[in-house]
């Protein structure tokens, strides 16, 4: 009998190499640079040739900046997630803007909205108000240093498109695991947004979902694990990580009804221009 608390499974090797759009290696127990070499061999031997990975606070701002000094297969995004933005100091700001200006560091995020925590847990997350004056300060960020907006959006779909188009996005906008429905995916292609697909999309009853994810150009289309969460089918419910991203790629080919190899390499060529990192 398997243990669930252990890594499933390693999936068949992907046909060409993708990048892991968006992870938490830090969250991943790759804490050292040991750690983070152990993720990207086991991920590199399936053919996740690097990851991005994502801060969400002050602390995992600076340190996905180090890892991404660990390993050239590694790039770095940084910001501050909605659920963190109560307390968002200037000294805050000036860090974040001063880590988004080094050089591996490909986007400013994960910023947005997140609604679901504010009526799950109001007391111990930021309060809507706060997570929308952070959010465009992120985009404003975005837009002066010129690198991609990495966008959480979690029961706020309406106003993280409102307020995108209020403030003016920037150039490249990429909506990370994404959570709408056909409608929404078409406003996000309709405003060249690019939509990054997670593990959810192969839940077999995230029908919504799934509609959505057919109807993406292949230019807009991102993949991630947005590891340690959101474990792909069929491993739902088990420990995640950017090794097991090719489960997500080959389910969605197939929901797609693309042929698997277009898909790695239109996503991977997609990632390429997002990011502006090499093959």
């Amino acid at each position: 009998m398997s243990d669930r608390r252990e890594l499933p499974p390693a999936p068949e090797p992907l046909p060409a190499t993708v990048l892991d759009a968006h992870t938490h290696l830090d969250a991943c127990g790759a804490t050292d640079a040991a750690g983070v070499h152990a993720a990207l061999d086991r991920a590199q031997a399936v053919g996740v040739a690097g990851v991005v990975t994502v801060a969400d606070d002050m602390v995992a701002a600076r340190w996905v900046v180090a890892a991404s000094g660990w390993d050239d297969r590694v790039y770095a995004a940084v910001g501050l997630h909605p659920t963190r933005t109560s307390t968002f100091r200037d000294a805050d700001r000036d860090e974040i803007e001063r880590l988004v200006g080094q050089p591996r560091v490909v986007a400013v995020g994960e910023t947005g909205l997140d609604y679901y925590w504010t009526q799950a847990a109001p007391e111990t997350t930021s309060p809507p108000e706060a997570q929308r004056e952070a959010f465009r300060w992120h985009i404003e960020l975005a837009k002066r240093v010129g690198k991609p907006l990495m966008i959480h959006d979690r029961d706020a779909h309406s106003d993280v498109l409102s307020i995108l188009a209020d403030a003016g996005p920037p150039e490249t906008v990429i909506l990370h695991c994404f959570s709408g429905d056909a409608a929404m995916a078409r406003q996000c292609i309709d405003a060249g947004y690019v939509l990054s697909f997670a593990g959810p999309v192969s839940f077999r009853n995230a029908r919504a979902l799934r509609e959505a994810a057919v109807l993406v150009p292949d230019g807009q289309l991102l993949v991630e694990t947005d590891a340690p969460y959101l474990t792909p089918h069929p491993h739902r419910g088990r420990p995640n990580e950017p090794v097991n991203l090719p489960y997500t790629v080959r389910d969605l080919a197939e929901l797609r009804g693309q042929d698997l190899a277009e898909l790695v390499s239109a996503t991977r060529a997609t990632a390429g221009r997002v990011f502006g990192i090499g093959p």
